[in-house]
């Protein structure tokens, strides 16, 4: 066997000799069709072929440096002997995509998941950054069934503003209101927006992107301390190197995302994701995850698991700091040794040992950011939490950590408006009917609702409210919210009320009971009362015509398992599919 040929231990035959190593007419079209490009025979000659799946777009500037990385990890691929073949998948940047990245992701990870399949691809890395990429990418590597690396671009370096570090989407949701408030002018306004993003890279606070970058890590399928470091630090290209040279050992064997990805993988990803004050985001991206893999993973699990464990980080939005400090303190492999007892260590992880294993003596250099465990951020069980109730029976989430905690018992009217165009028209109406103690409903904004799940459950708050200095107030939507957010926000309300859940009920007036001690959400209204109002309930909308969003509207799931689409339920292989020629 030439050196090109060598593999890891166990290894079995590289699928891409399905394609290069045919002798005949197939063979010379795949081979022949690369040369055009001044790739030389020497490629084909039976060394691992990697495919490094990039999510850059300028319109994704979080993901605008993913090409730098893209060179890294070809060289990494090209040292250790393999072939390296970039291609771009769907970029989903939630800054700037409407309605929703949301409405993308499982559209991302079916491309990502065919575009595996259907190539000459031995094993894949997976370049990701902004919210949605990284789930999308899992999901359709763990469907593909080939040996694979996500590698996420970093978050960006900590805003600076007159003096202070600021955090994405934390201080922009703070700062906003404050402008409504009048407490900030808009020259301020601007000067601010001037100085919150300094770098490339993904929202700096513990928001979805930098939750699923922990997270991926978490289960095993990035390189240990991936991660934290910000984007443009440069041991991020050396990591990126160390992805590539591990790509193609990965090449081959039996070490796939459905043997990485198992229970006990999700757990820990459940127990990290309470230390960090992880995104409640993140409880439907592992769901979905989860069914993709045929892993059983229920949304209570979240609550029964992260509850064992106490905020430990100390990042907005529950706490101080951003994720520069978090990366410089010792990052998520500091974080895991401390976590060890709390852990399972029979994993196995894309570097052939277990989670705790790779960051075994891993330490923690600055105990601010990073917390001991006798001396938290917040006590365990005050991560998020599900709630079930008449409102809720399918269940709800919120993030106990980013609430108010006098509001997280309390019974007030409910406020309700249809969808969220009929709010924000009224809310800032300093004669709108509205107290501290009401309950802000905004319905229809869930999976088919809006449709695609929009980031809207952390309403911005009515304006006579604010003028009075109310700073928080109890909203409940069918919606998400930016991981970057706070607030007593009741999230993923399933059934969502576009195909007649509870929550499509509710009327302006009724009692709405929120006790998240007791785990509850209900309104208090007779059954009978509500049989009759489900009666005369009629559907919000009518459902897409043509395209995406017609598929996605006859297929997508609710909240609670995750709001894939049904029929990618469950676990595939890698086999080549049928010739071309």
């Amino acid at each position: 066997m030439a050196v090109n040929d060598r593999q890891p231990d166990g290894a079995g035959p590289l699928r891409s000799r399905a394609w290069f190593g045919d002798g005949g007419k197939n063979g010379f079209i795949a081979r022949h069709s690369l040369r055009a490009m001044g790739r030389g025979g020497h490629n084909f000659d039976g060394r691992p072929v990697i495919g490094i799946c990039n999510t850059y777009s300028e319109l994704t500037p979080c993901n605008g440096h993913l090409q730098i990385l893209a060179d890294a990890v070809k060289r990494g691929v090209l040292q250790a002997g393999g072939f390296p073949l970039e291609f771009p998948a769907m970029s989903l940047g939630e800054p700037i995509m409407r309605p929703t990245t949301m409405l993308y992701r499982n559209l991302a990870a079916m491309e990502i998941e065919e575009q595996i399949r259907a190539n000459p691809l031995d094993a894949v890395v997976l370049l990701t950054g902004c919210d949605k990429t990284t789930p999308a990418a899992l999901m359709g590597a763990a469907s593909a069934g080939v040996p694979a690396l996500v590698f996420t671009g970093g978050p960006t370096l900590n805003g600076r503003f007159r003096g202070r570090h600021v955090g994405s989407g934390t201080d922009v949701w703070r700062m906003t209101e404050e402008l409504r408030a009048g407490t900030v002018t808009q020259e301020e306004f601007t000067e601010f927006e001037t100085a919150l993003t300094r770098s490339a890279g993904h929202c700096m606070t513990m928001g979805t992107a930098s939750t699923m970058a922990c997270l991926t890590e978490a289960l095993g399928m990035m390189v240990p301390g991936g991660s934290g470091l910000p984007a443009v630090d440069s041991r991020r290209g050396t990591l990126a190197e160390e992805t590539g040279i591990r790509a193609v050992e990965l090449a081959g064997s039996d070490l796939t995302p459905q043997r990485i990805m198992t229970r006990a993988a999700f757990e820990n990803a459940i127990r990290v994701n309470a230390a960090i004050g992880g995104s409640t985001n993140a409880v439907l991206h592992l769901l979905a995850l989860a069914g993709r893999l045929g892993v059983p993973l229920e949304l209570d699990d979240f609550d029964r698991l992260g509850a064992e464990l106490p905020l430990l980080i100390d990042l907005m939005p529950s706490g101080r700091f951003l994720m520069e400090e978090f990366a410089y303190a010792g990052g998520l492999p500091a974080l895991i040794n401390d976590l060890r007892d709390h852990l399972h260590h029979d994993t196995v992880t894309v570097t052939g040992r277990s989670l705790v294993d790779n960051c075994a003596g891993a330490e923690v250099h600055d105990r601010e950011v990073i917390r001991p465990l006798d001396r938290p951020v917040q006590p365990a069980g005050t991560g998020t939490a599900v709630l079930r109730g008449n409102l809720a029976p399918d269940g709800a989430v919120i993030k106990q950590s980013a609430a108010d905690p006098k509001l997280l018992s309390h019974t007030g009217p409910a406020l309700v408006f249809d969808s969220l165009d009929d709010y924000l028209a009224v809310a800032e109406d300093p004669d709108l009917d509205v107290t501290a103690d009401t309950v802000l409903v905004v319905r229809n904004t869930g999976p088919k609702g809006y449709p695609g799940m929009p980031e809207v459950g952390n309403v911005q708050l009515p304006k006579k409210l604010l003028d009075a200095g109310v700073r928080d107030l109890v909203r409940i939507s069918d919606a998400r919210m930016s991981g970057t957010a706070y607030g007593t926000c009741v999230l993923h309300v399933a059934p969502e009320a576009a195909v007649g859940g509870p929550l499509a009920l509710v009327r302006t007036g009724d009692s709405v009971r929120l006790d998240v001690p007791a785990r509850r959400l209900d309104v208090l209204v007779g059954d009978d009362e509500l049989e009759r109002r489900r009666a005369a309930w009629q559907p919000p909308r009518a459902p897409a015509e043509r395209g995406w969003s017609y598929l996605y509207d006859r297929h997508v799931t609710q909240a609670d398992t995750g709001v894939d689409l049904d029929f990618l339920r469950g676990a595939t292989d890698s086999t080549p599919p049928r010739q071309a020629f």
